[in-house]
């Protein structure tokens, strides 16, 4: 704005928030805004437009691919959000598994990695319980009229508004949803080490969070109904602890259907976390490694043209 804005907090008492306080707040928020986003739309598809007569029954959830695209795109614009309003103070992680990348290949303090951790994961519980606060009586509506199985009379479809499962036929296995959570957030990393790189063809003219968002959602319709792409642990994590809180059990902890799947909890925390390495140590081994020695021996061809060759003579 071309405006000044003034300080709603005395500046003398600001000075302690020009830090780490401060980039931790900037990530609490970001993180409550992606989870607002992210979470509400699934609150939308799943309880609130079949409950408020939007669907062909109050239960109808899901009956074609346009429903998915919802969410894919919820999510997309969720993260686009939640990077807007951190990125200039904490630069948006916003999700443990890009912190711990920045740290290993981007140079990102390690002392910082587990302040940032406790803040995304209060803030996305926070998001979620705003979630709750403002859709609980279409979840409550949907759980009552839904055919069981239920825990303390919550089903897995309003569980899932909050926080991710995996696909019945896995059958209860762990290696399946694993590798999908690794892939997914390795793809993560991947695209957002290529969109950051000002070496190669970065995005300009802050367009990067828009970008970003776009990656989400592409890993949504690709790669999102095996597991639910959390890609992002604070994401499932927060809003899991909620879940608990307000009556879901163990849906929640460990992560259970009777039948179904078992102690899923802590598969989207350990997956994202391996993938997310994979997808920055991916990309820097590919392409990062090949900007570098190209800046160092002043070689920047145009991409798909060879060099000049230089004959003898030249030489």
């Amino acid at each position: 704005m071309a405006v000044d804005i003034p300080a709603i907090i005395k500046p003398a008492r600001l000075r302690s928030r020009g830090g780490l306080l401060g980039e931790c707040a900037a990530e609490f928020l970001g993180t409550f805004v992606l989870i607002c986003f992210g979470c509400g739309v699934v609150a939308m598809a799943v309880a609130s437009l079949p409950g408020s007569g939007r669907a062909a029954t109050p239960t109808t959830i899901f009956l074609a691919a346009g429903d998915w695209l919802l969410i894919c795109w919820g999510w997309g614009f969720a993260v686009v959000f939640g990077v807007y309003v951190a990125g200039g103070v904490s630069g948006a992680h916003l999700n443990p598994a890009v912190t711990l990348a920045m740290a290993v290949r981007r140079g990102f303090s390690w002392a910082k990695v587990l302040p940032y951790w406790c803040a995304q994961v209060v803030g996305a519980f926070t998001g979620a319980a705003l979630v709750y606060l403002v859709y609980h009586d279409a979840i409550n509506a949907y759980d009552q009229i839904a055919p069981g199985p239920k825990v303390n009379g919550h089903t897995n479809a309003t569980f899932s508004i909050f926080a991710t499962f995996p696909a019945a036929y896995f059958h209860g296995g762990i290696w399946g949803p694993l590798i999908d959570q690794i892939v997914g957030t390795a793809f993560l990393l991947m695209l957002i080490g290529a969109v950051l790189d000002l070496r190669n063809q970065a995005v300009k003219a802050n367009l990067a969070p828009l970008v970003v968002g776009f990656v989400v959602v592409a890993i949504g319709m690709s790669y999102g109904a095996n597991a639910g792409y959390a890609i992002n642990p604070a994401r499932d994590f927060g809003p899991r602890l909620l879940t608990y809180a307000e009556g879901w059990g163990s849906l929640a902890f460990p992560g259970s259907v009777s039948g179904t799947y078992s102690g899923f909890w802590w598969i989207p925390i350990v997956g994202p976390l391996i993938g997310g390495v994979i997808g920055i140590i991916v990309y820097d081994l590919f392409i990062g490694d090949v900007l570098l020695v190209r800046a160092e021996m002043a070689e920047l061809p145009e991409p798909g043209r060879a060099t000049q060759v230089r004959t003898a003579d030249e030489e």
